[in-house]
């Protein structure tokens, strides 16, 4: 698994071992981010904040650092995960750029400093276990999103999704075993 794109283009990640991780490839995510930088919406990744929950390996947040976002804040819950992330924080160099919650997503706390609303989420819950619209949920209540947020919610290809209210879906793509839905954030949820 490598970053794709940006100034870390090339670079190796480290995964953890077993199951209990499943990395978007380095193909999905080349695609997803491309879908991104060429949506009509959303205010470039260039100098955005980004958050990516469910984090594992940070391959998304660490991608969108390579690419110029100025901070990523991960959200993981898994032991091994967060120490494979941690070295992967490291081994980038981007630890002045990175924060990392050890929490359920569904566990985020208020956005308060030195966090801020950010300009992209990313969600790469575990497939068919109905995690991600609690966890979309939860950032919209506890104030993670600026307006107008733009949302990259991957799932199973064949995974029931529906955006909750709040936000619009403005893409689709399928990748294989993976589908990215592409949302807005239109309001806070109340």
């Amino acid at each position: 698994m490598r970053i794709v794109g940006g100034k870390h283009k090339g670079r190796s990640l480290a995964a953890p071992q077993g199951r209990d991780t499943r990395p978007t490839s380095d193909r999905a995510r080349e695609a997803m981010f491309n879908v991104l930088e060429h949506l009509s919406i959303g205010p470039g990744i260039r100098d955005a904040r980004v958050l990516d929950v469910f984090a594992g390996t940070g391959a998304l947040g660490l991608e969108a650092l390579s690419r110029g976002a100025l901070h990523a804040t991960f959200v993981e819950n898994h032991r091994g995960a967060i120490k494979t992330l941690t070295a992967n924080i490291i081994a980038l160099k981007e630890s002045d750029h990175c924060a990392v919650l050890p929490i359920k997503a569904t566990a985020i706390p208020l956005c308060t400093p030195p966090h801020a609303p950010v300009d992209y989420a990313f969600l790469d819950a575990p497939y068919d276990k109905g995690l991600s619209v609690p966890a979309l949920h939860a950032l919209a209540e506890r104030g993670w999103l600026a307006p107008e947020a733009v949302i990259m919610v991957e799932v199973g290809a064949r995974e029931a999704f529906a955006p909750p209210v709040g936000f619009s879906e403005v893409k689709e793509k399928t990748y294989g075993a993976a589908r990215a839905v592409f949302l807005e954030f239109r309001h806070k949820v109340a």
